[in-house]
């Protein structure tokens, strides 16, 4: 696989070395980060369709979802514009950083950061697919990003990526019975429905409409059995009312 690293463009910002960060005062690391800016149109291509938008949007709803339910921090990019030390700007469809501050950010700077990304997900639906299957993987391997997965959203087809202790060139790793294995997550990635989805074990990961789908449905079912109660004692009053009417005209009749 190819090892070559990618052209840096002359006339882009770029994140200087950790050395010259380190030598740096704060106002002026401060004035090197004004310039590290989202990129820009041109460069960052725009979603390539609804399906690839949906994809990386639910898998981020996910995963969200499954980090909050364990309450471990867990940063997650979302298109968002990545720099580490001395490389070519870039910008990955969906990105996590374990054990990393959430909250919302302009771009991902290493050097600010002091940490680099653990796992990075790609969505291609009809665009270039050679970025994400070729140049990408040897950039994302160079950087030594232990995981890098490949999402085919036309053929719904997953591909996997992962680095070996010391290497800076990824291994393929298959799918087993439909399923790829994320060591950095401790999850697993496939397809249900058309979708991809995470799983734990056996259980997919919901997604925040399916929550809030099941939140709706737990208040309806609440407010049916409350209803049902309100009805059943109602008919307990009615009941005990014409008992003592009845009672009362026994009562007069005697």
């Amino acid at each position: 696989m190819s090892t070559t690293s990618i052209p840096e463009p002359a006339d882009t910002p770029m994140a200087p070395s950790l050395a010259a960060w380190a030598a740096m005062s704060e106002a002026q690391r401060q004035a090197v980060l004004a310039t590290l800016e989202p990129m820009p149109q041109h460069e960052a291509l725009p979603p390539e369709s609804d399906a690839h938008i949906d994809a990386w949007m639910d898998a981020a709803d996910a995963l969200g979802n499954w980090f909050r339910a364990k309450r471990r921090r867990a940063y997650i990019g979302r298109g968002i514009t990545v720099y580490y030390p001395e490389r070519v700007r870039f910008a990955p469809d969906l990105f996590v950083v374990l054990d990393a501050e959430p909250g919302q950010r302009r771009t991902w700077v290493v050097n600010r950061e002091g940490r680099t990304l653990d796992f990075v997900l790609e969505v291609h639906a009809h665009g270039d697919k050679k970025k994400d299957t070729d140049r990408n993987v040897a950039r994302y391997a160079e950087l030594g990003i232990p995981e890098y997965v490949i999402y085919d959203a036309e053929r719904r087809t997953i591909t996997g990526y992962r680095l070996a202790p010391g290497a800076r060139t990824y291994t393929p790793v298959l799918s087993q019975l439909g399923r790829w294995q994320s060591a950095v997550l401790g999850l697993s990635l496939g397809v249900r429905d058309g979708r991809l989805r995470f799983f734990d074990e056996l259980h997919v990961i919901p997604f925040e409409r399916e929550l809030n789908e099941e939140l709706e449905k737990a208040l309806r079912e609440t407010e049916r059995r409350a209803e049902a109660e309100a009805e059943r004692a109602a008919a307990e009053a009615e009941r005990a009312a014409a008992e003592a009417e009845r009672a009362a005209a026994e009562a007069e009749r005697a």
